[in-house]
Formats: C-alpha cells, sequence, structure tokens
C-alpha cells in the first residue's frame, strides 16, 4: 500500500517548498538536496513507502540507525521540504512512485522542485549552464529569477521525468530545473550551480556551497559507485535530462 509515515509530529507549512533529490545523471540532484539537507540542519519527517520502492534498509557510517532508501525531511524555518533517496527505482515502478509522491505534494499545496543533470563536456573549463522548465503557472518564477530557457528540444527521463510527467497531466504548478553535467561521474560543481543560481533563489533560501567544490574530488570518490550503479541501470531508472532527438 502507498503511504508516507510520519515519524514525529506533523509540521504546519504555508506553500512549501519541495526538493527532490532521486539519484540520477552525475548524481546533481542527489548532491545538492543531501547538501540542504546537511547544510540547513533538516530533520527526519517521513518515511516513503509508495509501491515499487526497494525494499532495504539503510544506514550511515558512524550511526546505528537503519531506515528507509526514501525519506522526507523539513526545515519549519526555511518552510522547506526534500526528499532524499539512496536508491534507483526499477522502470515499471515509476508510474506508481510518481503518482505517490505527487499526492501528497499536492495534498500540502507544496511547489516542487525537479532536478535533472543533462550530460555535457566541459574542457574548457566552463560554468555548467542551468535551464528551467515548468508546468501549471510556474514558468513566471524562473522569469522572475531569470534562470534561462532550454535551447533546444528535450526530454527528462527517470523518477523526475516521471514526476513532470504527473504535474503536467494535472497542470499543476511545478519547475524543472535542469544543469549541464559529467554524463559519467558525480559533478558537485554542477550540483553547487543547482543551489546557488536555482534552488537558493526559488526557496529565498541562503546556501553556503564552497563545501561542495572545494571537496570536490572527495565527494566523488564516495559518489562513484553510485553513479555507477545509476549508469547501469539506464535512461528509463536514472534521472536525467537529455536532447530529443537522442531519446528518439
Amino acid at each position: 500500500m502507498a503511504r508516507i509515515s510520519l515519524q514525529g509530529d506533523e509540521a504546519t507549512l504555508e506553500n512549501p517548498t519541495f526538493v527532490e533529490g532521486f539519484p540520477g545523471l552525475g548524481l546533481v540532484g542527489k548532491i545538492a538536496t543531501d547538501h540542504l539537507v546537511d547544510e540547513l540542519d533538516m530533520r527526519y519527517y517521513a518515511s516513503v513507502h509508495c509501491d515499487g520502492l526497494p525494499r532495504v534498509g539503510v544506514y550511515r557510517s558512524g550511526d546505528r540507525t537503519a531506515r528507509p532508501p526514501v525519506r522526507l525531511y523539513i526545515s519549519e524555518e526555511h518552510n522547506l521540504l526534500a526528499l532524499q533517496s539512496d536508491a534507483p527505482i526499477r522502470s515499471e515502478a515509476l508510474g506508481d512512485v510518481a503518482q505517490c509522491i505527487t499526492n501528497w505534494i499536492v495534498d500540502h499545496g507544496a511547489t516542487p522542485l525537479y532536478l535533472s543533470g543533462l550530460p555535457a563536456e566541459r574542457d574548457d573549463g566552463r560554468q555548467p549552464d542551468l535551464y528551467g522548465i515548468a508546468t501549471g503557472d510556474a514558468a513566471t518564477l524562473l522569469d522572475e529569477r531569470e534562470i534561462d530557457v532550454p535551447p533546444e528540444n528535450g526530454v527528462v527521463t527517470g523518477p523526475t521525468g516521471a514526476l513532470i510527467n504527473h504535474a503536467a497531466q494535472a497542470d499543476y504548478d511545478s519547475l524543472g530545473l535542469v544543469v549541464e553535467c559529467s554524463p559519467q561521474f558525480p559533478d558537485p560543481e554542477a550540483a553547487s550551480i543547482l543551489l546557488d543560481d536555482a534552488i537558493a533563489p526559488l526557496a529565498d533560501l541562503s546556501v553556503d556551497v564552497r563545501e561542495l567544490v572545494e571537496r570536490a574530488e572527495e565527494i566523488r570518490e564516495k559518489r562513484e559507485q553510485l553513479a555507477q550503479q545509476m549508469q547501469a541501470a539506464g535512461q528509463e531508472q536514472s534521472t536525467q535530462a537529455q536532447p530529443l532527438r537522442m531519446y528518439q
């Protein structure tokens, strides 16, 4: 049965921002969301038990506590919710998972930020480009923050694509943020761009991203196994954006 189980008292937020962190290309969404949870000291708020999610327990170094692989965190101070995920989702389960999470988002009046990486080589050392897409009437938020329009046709796959699809079908306000990233390795720099240039201004936050840049090599090493796992899972399970011509 699909359910989201609170871990403690229910909080009352007013039109919160919801940041989604399913793993995908370059792990940009996961790295950004994990950093947000740590940097803002967000508390564990709910466990997610949608049909199709892996039935595994996750634990952390130096901590005996085991938790489900997909969890929600909250910061009442920042009117913020974040989804943290530590496991890929089977392609046949994407629809059920997206419906389950979308229902919860709509019930709580949240504006979701869906995060995805676009494969790009940056041998010239340039900063990754960032684009924004929207459903419902949310495009004005991107215009107000001067987040660029995509320069070509594209598609978002994996869990994030399924979430955007559900929002579009329901004509519900949501924002999709797409950043150029490494097609092979975890990309903390691209995740810092997501946080600094999009998530922070859209959610009215102040987030220090220096650690992501200064410890980029360490972060890549720690996340490389998950990145390889997501590559092996393929585009249907791995959140990523790509030009529409490549998808076809």
